[in-house]
């Protein structure tokens, strides 16, 4: 019998010279729509895509582009949307402006854009109006499209009868035929089957993240007979260099049996691809969460967790060396699942933070030590939590600048930015996780948990009402 096409979802390109608000609207994206594959083109790289483009690329193209300030017929932004309009097919399009006024959406709106968007006042709200929207017309494209093919296809069957000769070209013998050709040209599916065997044993459904060195996908397991995480190299093996690097996350996930760290079910490496497989968590990250907003109390809640899961890790003998929200998955019950143990190491390795001068880890989330290529230890996941404190309280990250180097800096030598006076009872405990001299942090994660336990029991916990934490959790 053959499997039942599920439902599927939307690709998305936003094009965007800025990588932060391109990252800013990818991260909005995924909350939006957590199936929807997205990807980021600079206008450069678009404007190669767009002499090529087939259908199978994207389904919604958000364009971040410069409308000009009225009679300029040639801005950046009208002219991307004439050269798009010029293919045979085109996505549906959501234009971010970065100046112009009412001539330039007018213009926009006539060259196709389905919604004309002034960026100096895109608003999370507004941003999640307009692509409920437009994913609601690519739907209804689709569906006519489909049923248009569904109608070719059974005039085409009737000819077929008629005829003294069989077809030179037959028609699909169904509707759902028609359904899967329909599919293939619109590319509406970032679904990948496991025709191709890409690794035996799993059925690749959607590609779910990406890193500079592995893909990870949404696959069904045959032996689980359940959906997984699939995560494969993008590199062949280098049988040379030692254990790799999935393999050393495998070594060092399979040392921590914890429900607070992602289980892991299996490794291998297949035509010279590592591939690990481990369990799928679709609630979603630390770092969507975020995004949407969190609370004192779930703040603190959530910074248990993690501290709990960092005593289940050093008690293993590990140091993560990349906690940062993206690697902190949520369960149902709010409970989380430390994830990406590629840059774990021992504590008693003293191994450095660099490689040929390469740093490892986000820059954003990087103790003092780490910007500077020292030995690591357990105090440095403590800095990268106080990190984490920060920005689940102000929304807003500890230190930005123009560059990864000037972030690292800032880590290094300059005072963290003090809170606000309705946060500053917890400027203990993020000052003491976020001090310089690693001697100057907790100890431990239970001296962590104690100095959190201490602020819950405070009148001003005491007085969050558990509807309004599970109202922000909702």
């Amino acid at each position: 019998m053959k499997p039942r096409r599920s439902t599927p979802s939307a690709r998305v390109m936003v094009v965007d010279d800025d990588a932060r608000y391109g990252e800013w609207l990818r991260h909005h994206l995924d909350v939006l729509d957590p199936q929807a594959s997205v990807n980021l083109l600079n206008h450069a790289e678009f404007d190669r895509w767009s002499g090529s483009f087939s259908g199978r690329d994207c389904d919604l193209l958000m364009l971040v582009a410069c409308f000009g300030q009225g009679e300029n017929p040639d801005a950046q932004g009208l002219r991307l949307l004439r050269r798009l309009r010029e293919q045979p097919a085109s996505p549906a399009v959501i234009v971010i402006a970065e100046d112009g006024n009412e001539l330039t959406a007018v213009r926009a709106l006539q060259l196709g854009a389905i919604d004309y968007l002034p960026k100096r006042f895109l608003t999370p709200e507004r941003l999640s109006t307009a692509v409920r929207v437009a994913l609601r017309r690519v739907e209804r494209r689709v569906q006519r499209r489909l049923a248009s093919l569904a109608n070719v296809s059974r005039d085409a069957q009737r000819n077929a009868r008629e005829a003294s000769e069989p077809a030179s070209e037959p028609a699909p013998a169904s509707a759902e035929g028609a359904a899967e050709a329909a599919l293939q040209p619109e590319g509406i599916a970032a679904l990948l089957t496991a025709s191709a065997e890409v690794i035996p044993g799993y059925t690749l459904r959607l590609k779910i993240g990406e890193s500079e060195k592995a893909i990870v996908y949404l696959a069904s397991s045959v032996q689980r007979g359940h959906n997984v995480a699939l995560k494969i190299s993008k590199t062949l093996r280098d049988e040379a260099a030692g254990k790799q690097f999935l393999e050393r996350e495998y070594t060092a996930v399979m040392a921590v049996k914890s429900p607070l760290v992602v289980q892991i079910y299996d490794y291998g490496v297949h035509a010279g691809f590592e591939y690990l497989a481990m369990e799928y968590l679709p609630r979603g990250d630390l770092k969507a969460r975020i995004q949407r907003g969190v609370n004192e109390a779930e703040a603190l809640h959530f910074m248990a967790e993690i501290a709990a899961a960092l005593q289940v890790v050093h008690a293993a003998g590990l140091v993560h060396r990349d906690l940062k929200p993206p690697n902190v998955m949520l369960r149902e019950n709010d409970a989380v699942a430390l994830i990406d143990f590629g840059l774990a190491r021992s504590l008693d390795s003293n191994t450095v933070s660099t490689q040929t001068g390469v740093l490892l880890g986000s820059p954003y989330y990087m103790s003092p030590e780490q910007a500077l290529g020292e030995p690591l230890d357990a105090r440095s996941d403590f800095y990268s939590l106080g990190v984490i404190l920060y920005e689940m309280l102000t929304g807003q990250k500890l230190y930005v600048g123009s560059s990864a180097l000037e972030v690292l800096q800032q880590h290094v030598s300059a005072p963290p930015p003090v809170l606000p006076e309705d946060l500053q009872r917890y400027q203990p405990l993020l000052t003491r996780l976020l001090a310089k001299s690693r001697g100057e942090r907790f100890a431990s994660a239970a001296e962590i948990l104690a100095a959190i336990a201490a602020l819950r029991g405070s009148p001003t916990e005491q007085s969050l009402a558990p509807e309004e934490s599970q109202s922000s959790a909702a």
